[in-house]
């Protein structure tokens, strides 16, 4: 029997999780995917309920991990399996080479000197990036990644020669007894490129609300200034296009909750750095539950902010300008459209981690790839997991699963 408990991500949720049972004196183990904790919270500009800065909420969690010995964390490494039961579980899990040194060494110099560029993951494609790299805003742990399969043959040669880094490092296999689990796996953005009839993937000057976070983030590929991908030209009219791809049968059929007052702050961050911009939002039913409909009614009291209820039929481009026309129906004045836009922003939907990928865990999971059930097992799930959530709902649903996980591991 184990007393640990095993938290599987490490975005906000896990973060939440883990460190209230660690609080409480429990040995806690995150297993993340990607090199770095902080999840999708640290891709945005800003999120709510205060507009605040992804390191206002990341780097005061950080803090708690470094000072909590009870928190054990490994980054890329992935649960392969899980056997047994509640108060007796063994997974097993596998860890990527990070091929660098254990150390916070300094590698931004080595790693600005490659000839190599990839598409850079954290900025959706919007930037290139080196292969050794550190890319992530106050990144936790602060140590570099390289990936030597994506070196140029000098490239490899100049890295070979760093004390620091180590091209032949071997993945990892261990093993880890806990007592009771919890999947706060998170979300990831719809594939745009399904959504072939708003232009998604073809049309440069068509981009997901993920990317306009990036775009208006001061660490992001512009440094905080929203322009246009094809030309870098400041928008003089955007419009927001929502449900794109949620509520849809041939989609995900479920509301994603959050991208109505996605838009809605996006907008703002528009109309913020251009005072004379026009921002059109295209939506079929407008969602802001709750406190939030304070922030809705202050958004559209702004009169270069327009709201136009209607569904979005298509979107073409201007080859000779970069501009995107939209094809609308208004369903109050009843009649279609095409309208110009400098730029299009598709509100696309929070799809669950796990939908297509595997499931060691052994949980149900719905049509959708949402968690539902496993409490009797000793598996509990948090955050987008379960259904999609804003980020303070998310750490309530962290709160609330700690609780659980502790419950199950203390009536062993």
């Amino acid at each position: 029997m184990s007393n640990s408990i095993l938290v599987v991500g490490g975005g906000f949720s896990g973060l939440t999780a883990a460190l209230e049972a660690a609080e409480l004196g429990y040995e806690v183990y995150i297993v993340e995917k990607s090199p770095f904790l902080g999840g999708r919270v640290a891709q945005l500009n800003k999120y709510f309920p205060k507009l605040c800065p992804p390191s206002c909420g990341l780097e005061i969690q950080f803090q708690r991990i470094k000072k909590n010995p009870n928190v054990k964390f490994l980054t890329m490494a992935t649960v392969d399996s899980v056997e047994g039961e509640a108060g007796d579980f063994t997974v097993k899990v596998s860890i990527a080479p990070r091929c660098t040194a254990p150390s916070s060494a300094d590698l931004g110099e080595l790693a600005s000197s490659l000839e190599s560029e990839v598409a850079d993951e954290f900025n959706l494609g919007l930037a290139t990036r080196k292969p050794l790299y550190m890319d992530t805003p106050f990144a936790f742990p602060n140590r570099y990644v390289l990936e030597p399969k994506k070196l140029s043959s000098a490239d490899a040669i100049k890295v070979g020669a760093s004390d620091a880094c180590d091209l032949n490092e071997a993945p990892k296999e261990i093993e880890l007894s806990v007592g009771s689990i919890i999947l706060a796996t998170g979300w990831k953005p719809y594939d745009v490129t399904n959504l072939t009839n708003l232009g998604a993937g073809q049309i440069t000057n068509c981009i997901s609300n993920m990317q306009m976070e990036r775009l208006a983030s001061p660490n992001g590929p512009t440094d905080g200034a929203i322009t246009r991908p094809s030309d870098g030209k400041s928008p003089e009219k955007i419009a927001f296009v929502q449900c794109a791809g949620s509520r849809d049968q041939n989609h995900l059929g479920f509301c994603s909750y959050i991208c109505c007052m996605a838009s809605l702050k996006q907008a703002l961050y528009v109309r913020e750095q251009y005072p004379d911009a026009d921002v059109t939002i295209y939506y079929i039913d407008m969602r802001t539950p709750g406190r939030y409909d304070k922030f809705m009614r202050k958004a559209v009291a702004d009169e270069k902010l327009h709201l136009v209820k209607g569904k979005v039929a298509g979107v073409e481009e201007d080859a000779a300008t970069g501009d995107v026309i939209v094809e609308v129906e208004d369903a109050v004045k009843g009649h279609k459209a095409k309208i110009r836009h400098d730029m299009v922003v598709l509100a696309t939907g929070m799809q669950p981690s796990l939908a297509g990928e595997a499931n060691p865990f052994g949980v149900t999971l719905d049509d959708e790839g949402f968690v539902v059930g496993g409490e009797a097992k000793g598996i509990f799930s948090a955050g987008c997991a379960q259904k999609p959530l804003d980020v303070m709902r998310t750490a309530q649903s962290g709160t609330s699963a700690a609780l659980k996980a502790i419950q199950t591991v203390r009536g062993r």
